[in-house]
This record gives C-alpha cells, sequence and structure tokens, in this order.
C-alpha cells in the first residue's frame, strides 16, 4: 500500500476528515464520511478515464485525478464555520456555513456521476456507493436547509455545470479534475455570491473590502471569457487587437466593473480605495516595504533571465531558485497580518486581479508586453505548467490569500478566533512559505531517504514539520493577538498531516495544503 502515493494521499484525508468530525460531529459528519468513501472509489474511475484518454476534457496528465483531497475542502470549510459561527452565536453565518458545506457536497457528488457515468463497463459497485452517499447528503440537505438556500445550492451548481463546459474546453491541461473542482467551484460560489448581493443590496449587509474581492474576481474572469471568445475570430498578436484589447479592458472596467463595485458600497470605488489605502502611516509604510519586496522579485525574474545563456535555451530554474518566491511572499505577508490584515486582504485582491491581467498579455500575445513576458516566465515553468496558461505564481497568490480571505471576520469579534483558531489567517505561511518551502530546500539538497512510491524525502518532511512548529512559536512572540489556549498537541497533529499531505500529493500543493491546515486549525 505503501508504493501507492494515491492510497496514502487517500488514508491522510480520511485521517483528516475523521479528526475534524471528532470534534464537530453532527448530522453533516454522516454526510462528510459518505461523500469521502464514495469519492474514493471514483478517485480511481477518474484516474483511470486518465490513463485510457477517456475524460471528455483533456485535463494534467502528470498527476492523479485528486477528486479525494479536492471533494472534501469545500465541505469541512463550511462545517467548521457552521461550528465557530454558531459557538459565537452569529446565526446569519451559521446558515452560511451550512450552504457552503451542502454546496461542496453536491457539486464534488456531481464531479463523481460524471465519472461514473462515461465509465465502461459500467462500475456497478461504485454506482451503488455514490447513490448510497447522494441519498445520505440529499437527505440532510431536505432537512437542513430552507427552500431559499436550496435554491441557492442548486444555484452554484448550475453555474459549476456551465462555467466546467467552458474552461476546460478553452483550457485543456491546465487542470487535474480535483484542481478543477476547487478552482470552477470557488468561482461559481463566488458569482452566486456577487449576484445575491447584488440583488440585495439595499439590506446593506458585508463589508466593501468584501464586495472588492467579489467583484475583483469575477471581473477578471469575465475578461477573460470575453477576449477568449474574441479572439477566436481575430489574431491576438497584432497591434490592432492589442490596442483593442486595452481599450476593451478600460472600458470594460470603468464602464461595468466600477458601476457595479459602486452599487454595492455606495460610494466611489477609486476614492474609496485611496483613501483606504492611505489611511493610516502604518499602511503607508507597509505599502512602501511591499512595493520593494515587488520591486526585489522583478528583479530576481530579470537576474536569472540574464543569467541564462543562448547555448542552453532549455535551462529552467532550479527548485532553490523558485523558493526565492515562497520567502518573499511569506516577508510580504507576515507584517501584514501582524500590523494590518485588511490591508493585506485588500493587497492580495489587487495582487491577483494584476497577476491574472498580466497572464491574459502574455497568453494572448499582447504588445508591448506580451512576447517579453512568454519569454521571462518560460524560465520558471515546471511539469505542473502543461497547459496553454502558467498558474503555478497565481497559485502561490492563492495558497497565500485564502486564509486571509476566508476567515470568518463575523464570527471573531476580537479579530481572532480561540485556540488554534486564532493561527488561521497564517495557514498560507506556515503551510506553503515556510512547511512546503524548508521541505523542497532541505529535501533536495540533504534529503537521502525517499518517502515509498514518491520523489520526496523524509528529511524533508520531518525539517518541514520542525520549520512549522519553530514558526509558529515566532508568531507566538511578535503577533499578541494570537493566543493558542494549549492547543499544542492538535497544532502539532494538524502541521504533521499536512506536511504528510505535501509528500504525497500530486496535486498543486500551494493551492490545497492551505485549506487542509486552515481546515484543521479551524476545527
Amino acid at each position: 500500500m505503501l508504493k501507492k502515493p494515491v492510497l496514502v494521499e487517500s488514508l491522510i484525508v480520511f485521517v483528516t476528515v475523521l479528526f475534524v468530525h471528532a470534534v464537530v460531529w453532527d448530522r453533516y459528519s454522516w454526510c462528510a464520511i459518505a461523500l469521502a468513501v464514495q469519492a474514493f472509489y471514483v478517485q480511481f474511475k477518474w484516474d483511470r478515464l486518465l490513463q485510457l484518454g477517456g475524460a471528455v476534457f483533456q485535463f494534467r496528465t502528470a498527476a492523479n485525478s485528486g477528486l479525494l483531497p479536492a471533494s472534501m475542502v469545500i465541505p469541512l470549510l463550511g462545517i467548521v464555520m457552521k461550528e465557530r459561527c454558531k459557538a459565537a452565536g452569529i446565526v446569519y453565518f451559521e446558515r452560511f456555513g451550512i450552504v457552503v458545506a451542502s454546496t461542496g457536497m453536491l457539486v464534488a457528488l456531481f464531479l463523481s456521476v460524471i465519472a461514473v457515468g462515461i465509465t465502461k463497463p459500467v462500475p456497478t459497485n461504485t454506482c451503488i456507493l455514490t447513490g448510497i452517499a447522494g441519498s445520505i447528503i440529499i437527505y440532510t440537505m431536505k432537512h437542513s436547509l430552507a427552500v431559499s438556500e436550496v435554491i441557492e445550492v442548486l444555484e452554484v451548481l448550475l453555474i459549476f455545470v456551465y462555467l466546467s463546459m467552458i474552461l476546460l474546453y478553452l483550457l485543456p491541461r491546465c487542470f487535474t479534475p480535483g484542481e478543477a473542482l476547487l478552482v470552477l467551484g470557488g468561482i461559481s460560489f463566488v458569482l452566486n455570491q456577487l449576484i445575491k448581493r447584488s440583488l440585495n443590496v439595499v439590506e446593506g449587509r458585508g463589508d466593501p473590502i468584501d464586495f472588492f474581492l467579489l467583484v475583483a474576481v469575477v471581473g477578471v474572469v469575465l475578461l477573460g471569457l470575453f477576449f477568449t471568445v474574441l479572439f477566436l475570430f481575430m489574431d491576438s498578436g497584432t497591434w490592432i487587437s492589442s490596442m483593442f484589447f486595452h481599450m476593451m479592458t478600460a472600458v470594460l472596467g470603468l464602464g461595468v466593473i466600477m458601476p457595479w463595485l459602486y452599487r454595492l458600497i455606495q460610494r466611489n470605488p477609486l476614492f474609496w480605495l485611496l483613501q483606504f489605502l492611505f489611511q493610516t502611516q502604518t499602511r503607508v509604510y507597509l505599502l512602501v516595504y511591499w512595493t520593494f519586496l515587488a520591486a526585489s522579485a522583478c528583479g530576481i525574474v530579470l537576474y536569472q533571465n540574464a543569467k541564462r545563456s543562448s547555448e542552453s535555451k532549455k535551462h529552467q530554474a532550479s527548485t532553490i531558485t523558485r523558493k526565492y518566491f515562497h520567502f518573499i511572499v511569506v516577508a510580504t505577508y507576515v507584517p501584514g497580518l501582524i500590523y494590518d490584515r485588511q490591508l493585506l486582504y485588500v493587497a492580495a485582491v489587487l495582487c491577483l486581479a494584476v497577476f491574472i491581467f498580466l497572464e491574459y498579455i502574455r497568453y494572448f500575445r499582447i504588445k508591448p508586453f506580451g512576447q517579453t513576458l512568454r519569454h521571462l516566465l518560460s524560465l520558471f515553468l515546471d511539469e505542473r505548467d502543461s497547459g496553454p496558461l502558467i498558474l503555478t505564481h497565481i497559485y502561490l497568490l492563492l495558497g497565500m490569500s485564502l486564509p486571509v480571505w476566508l476567515f470568518p471576520r463575523a464570527c471573531a469579534p476580537k479579530g481572532t478566533l480561540s485556540g488554534a483558531g486564532a493561527l488561521v489567517p497564517y495557514s498560507g505561511v506556515l503551510a506553503v512559505g515556510v512547511g512546503d518551502t524548508v521541505a523542497s530546500v532541505f529535501g533536495s539538497t540533504m534529503g537521502e531517504i525517499k518517502w515509498p512510491g514518491t520523489k520526496k524525502t523524509f528529511e524533508g518532511t520531518m525539517t518541514a514539520i520542525f520549520a512549522q512548529i519553530i514558526a509558529v512559536a515566532l508568531i507566538l512572540i511578535f503577533d499578541s493577538n494570537v493566543n493558542l489556549n494549549s492547543s499544542y498537541a492538535w497544532i502539532l497533529a494538524s502541521v504533521s498531516l499536512v506536511s504528510l499531505l505535501e509528500a504525497y500529493t500530486t496535486q498543486i500543493d500551494n493551492l490545497l495544503l492551505p485549506l487542509y491546515l486552515q481546515i484543521m486549525f479551524m476545527a
């Protein structure tokens, strides 16, 4: 068994599910366990389809389907959010957590049904398991959700179906089925939330920075879909197309996205943003510091490309070189988490929008920078960038930012959760910035004992766990808001499980690991 990484990965996910539900056991626990069991079986059907080329769309080939670890993320996030908000007495967000969990289960179940439906011959046992899991989930939803909440769940599922058909067709080999579930499921939920809040804007619910995130994500996705369809009928690499690209970006930004944001926050978005960014002297210092770090990252890219000689055009940056960016990201996020989390929240949204926009310029070869970006970024490609898009740097940003964006601020009146939950915003820093970086550096330089069936080393995993424990101790010293209340054993178990998952998963670890660490900390 230990020689099959997918089995060990599945075992780690099962242990995580059981750990979480040992703390927050309720009716949804049965649903989560049933979902995990059927996803485990369906995962092998997906793997077989990928090996035989029988999947409807083209998925990333250098990895397994990743259905089980991806299927559990959104349901577990919803369940732990529900429990935290229930303990805080915030009924609205307690119900919101139930909707998130139900949506995640239904979307994951839909992806499983697709795999079972296109597998020939029809796998009878897997069909029975999928039917049992679906019955348990639907029965629980029937007795847990109001009619309006059921409609909301079905809306997200419908958006997910259409978005999957469009994006998986337009972006072949960019995702595994599990990564598609996470990314497209998240976008579908964000789009549905934006539509819902836009229709109920008079209620005045929500923070402007939350609206800023929703509009930014939906805006860049719609922008990409618009130009993808447009450039099917014209060459995107000409100056005329490039001028049209920049002009239409300005039109869509100023004519659609800005008015949409104005309707939600009831004030001029640009004036609000400028006032927010320069509200205090601390924010000015942080912005100057982050500008310096951004310039340093650009300098590393230019320097590494300058080292590439004309005789070695196929030369790629080493693992250690790519980890420089992890160090820079840690240096960016830690001061923001300590001194001003709201500023970090907004800055991460802006950075995500810029990253995606620059990827559009590179992908469509928009003049004058498209070809230059293609040349500069090609040095840092790895086996995970097998599709037309380069997503690893965007996944790194998402992995660091999602714990900050998904932190249930309304259920933490004092700005922090109790126990291990106080470390939730640091999940990305610990899992990706510290753990993954240290594991890669030490594993590639000093590792000798390999985990069975993988290229990862025992030494890398152990040093990653040790480094994260040291990082937690430093957080306790420098962040006075963090009070762990003797939750040290749970933190050690959480960090160890996620580090083992890093050693065995073939999915995008920058995206998966922070979410699992956040789930464990919130449980």
